[in-house]
């Protein structure tokens, strides 16, 4: 059953604590993480915000790669990848906390994920079919 959640309810949770105020007070998102001085004398710096676009980044590919199974667990991965996504539609649009590019990028990471799931397992359902 673990490995049917969702696993990009992570991101959406990691911002929503951030959100709340228990990460730390103010936007925790736009504090640096670190910063490093360049080669060309720029300076790179990370912050808390694409710290959490990396880490949706990475498990968007975990689930890309769940999504190749085949089989009725992965129908269920899928409606609740759904339910992720509509749950970041929802916040996006009925929360004033959630109205920044740092959530838009999560949703649309969310959107992809369904996007792809769909597309991945119809690609291998039309596969198995065999004629005969």
């Amino acid at each position: 059953m673990v490995a049917r959640i969702p696993l990009l309810l992570i991101p959406f949770l990691l911002f929503n604590l951030g959100l709340s105020g228990v990460l730390g007070a103010d936007d925790v998102f736009i504090r640096s993480l670190f910063s490093v001085e360049m080669m060309s004398g720029g300076t790179w710096t990370m912050q808390w915000g694409d710290l959490l676009v990396l880490i949706a980044l990475l498990i968007l590919f975990v689930e890309i790669m769940k999504s190749t199974r085949s089989g009725s667990a992965s129908i269920i991965d899928h409606l609740l990848s759904t339910v992720v996504f509509v749950a970041f539609l929802v916040e996006f649009l009925m929360v004033a906390g959630a109205a920044t590019s740092l959530f838009f990028m999560l949703m649309i990471i969310a959107l992809i994920d369904v996007l792809a799931g769909f597309s991945v397992s119809i690609r291998t359902a039309g596969r198995d079919i065999n004629i005969g």
